[in-house]
């Protein structure tokens, strides 16, 4: 019997998994997902701190996280604590490169997560290139040399600071046939 599900919502769902188990981890802290998926006209890199990493492979498409420097600071502060690092010798402002570098180690590992998430559910692979986190004052669009016409948005707090995930990606389904898969293909 075949199952038929949406790629970019199929992505989602895991990135919704994925975004909490990392940052819960790396942070000690309760991180809220909305219950709402939003479908958007398009992703941007938005102010304070925006991350995008492109990933390709059986699906393709971009990530884009936006964190408000509240967040930002809040996620950089404890995974850097909880790594050993004193609070005194830690970044005062979110325009330290520090701050953008923890991010961009942070949404890496939400990446390996998703593909990992989604290699295991649906035996398909993709890449991950190295996450680029901007400290950023105006908002930036990124124009891809390709058609993605699927986005979506999900909606995160930590502490009462606010974060989002946007995914694009190219128009695609997973179908499963209920067979297992042959890793070896």
């Amino acid at each position: 019997m075949e199952k038929t599900i949406g790629a970019i919502d199929a992505l989602t769902t895991i990135a919704l998994q994925a975004v909490k188990e990392v940052l819960e981890t790396n942070t000690k802290i309760p991180v809220k997902a909305s219950s709402t998926v939003q479908r958007v006209p398009k992703i941007s890199m938005r102010p304070e701190i925006g991350c995008f990493v492109p990933f390709t492979g059986d699906y393709s498409g971009l990530v884009v996280m936006n964190f408000s420097a509240g967040a930002a600071m809040l996620l950089y502060k404890t995974y850097m604590m909880s790594m050993g690092i004193p609070e005194e010798d830690l970044a005062k402002e979110y325009t330290n490169v520090e701050v953008p570098d923890s991010i961009g180690e942070m949404i890496n590992q939400i990446m390996g997560k998703i593909t990992k998430l989604t290699q295991d559910s649906f035996g398909l692979s993709a890449y991950c290139s190295q996450p680029k986190a901007l400290a950023l004052n105006s908002a930036i669009i990124l124009t891809i040399d390709t058609d993605y016409r699927e986005n979506r948005r999900l909606s995160f707090s930590i502490n009462n600071e606010r974060f989002y995930f946007e995914i694009a990606m190219e128009t695609a389904e997973f179908i499963h046939n209920g067979g297992e898969i042959d890793e070896n293909e």
